[in-house]
């Protein structure tokens, strides 16, 4: 496993981040105690060392198996991200939601879970649209300041929002968003249009969420197996076989499997981005490690993005015209040095 910074910081983690979504058996489905912990201990032997949960996942369990895994380990080894904004409990309307007091009390009950005295990444989980961006940014640089979070960073939210907080951060001094967790796969490309320029500008890692796309990617669905997926989700729909076919295609063509055709594609794409890799077996998670070692061939990265393309929209799909490119570059287009 190689590490990369977590944007401007210089936290170092792993190229890969677990997700622990699946960490418990609450819904009827998941991982149990054992088996959890044997799925961090493989990917800590891997040499992972960034882990992905939130207040919420599986009513708190999988915060609590972190918390029992690490105070038995190494608790410095590992880079526990967690979020906070979504309900907990339903006891008040101050319970969930981006505002201060549910910050404060969403993050002490994450602690006592995680039986740490910090967390290493504390995200915005999902953006509220009412919380105001500067009550957000007092109360997450306050934790800072306790030290009881290291980084902060955020999930789920609009790009100029986004770049309203890190700009008045900057201001004022406070923590900036250092990660932005949003739903990024092959099927899922619609961040390019804002999202991603956004994170590249203020040189924010990218943390892919269902890079698989629900593993609809690996091609299972094809192959009729069952999963989580419902009939009529557009990750099964008429564009998203013809994605998946083309990764299959690339799949045997390197001779591996699509999943990590597909894991790759998010890690290869110019700007820095570590995907979740969610497990609720050990074996998934083995098989999910190989990828590290996997390359996609530029002509075939080529391919991926011509199957998988999207609309731009404007002013996106604008600046790409011919003539826009003539009088903004007057015709020194591809002789000038390009920003990453």
């Amino acid at each position: 496993m190689k590490y990369k910074l977590l944007g401007k910081s210089g936290l170092k983690v792993s190229e890969l981040c677990l997700g622990t979504m699946g960490f418990g058996t609450e819904a009827g489905w998941g991982a149990d105690k054992e088996t959890s912990f044997a799925i961090m201990d493989a990917f800590a032997a891997a040499g992972g060392n960034f882990l992905d949960t939130a207040n919420i996942y599986k009513l708190g369990t999988s915060e609590k198996l972190i918390g029992e895994f690490v105070s038995t380990r190494d608790r410095d080894y590992f880079v526990i991200a967690t979020k906070y904004s979504l309900k907990d409990n339903q006891t008040n309307p101050n319970a969930s939601g981006n505002n201060r007091k549910n910050m404060m009390r969403s993050v002490e009950a994450s602690l006592k879970r995680l039986q740490t005295d910090f967390i290493d990444v504390l995200y915005l989980h999902i953006w509220d649209d009412l919380t105001p961006m500067d009550e957000i940014l007092r109360g997450l640089d306050d934790l800072v300041r306790q030290g009881k979070v290291n980084y902060i960073a955020i999930s789920d939210t609009p790009a100029w929002m986004v770049a309203k907080g890190n700009t008045l951060a900057e201001l004022m001094g406070w923590s900036q968003f250092i990660a932005l967790q949003v739903e990024y796969s092959l099927i899922q490309r619609s961040p390019e249009r804002d999202l991603i320029p956004m994170a590249k500008h203020f040189g924010m890692t990218l943390i892919p969420w269902a890079p698989m796309a629900g593993g609809a990617l690996t091609g299972k669905y094809l192959r009729g197996e069952a999963g989580r997926i419902k009939p009529g989700s557009n990750r099964l729909n008429e564009g998203s076989v013809l994605i998946t076919k083309e990764v299959i295609a690339i799949a045997e063509k390197l001779g591996v499997e699509p999943a990590h055709v597909a894991l790759k594609w998010t890690m290869q794409q110019g700007f820095s981005s570590i995907p979740v890799v969610g497990a609720t077996k050990v074996s998934q998670l083995l098989e999910n490690l190989k990828t590290v070692d996997v390359v996609i061939p530029e002509a075939d990265m080529a391919a991926l993005d011509a199957a998988s393309a999207i609309d731009l929209g404007f002013p996106g799909k604008f600046f790409l015209e011919e003539g826009v490119r003539l009088n903004n570059f007057g015709g020194f287009f591809d002789k000038i040095e390009k920003r990453k």
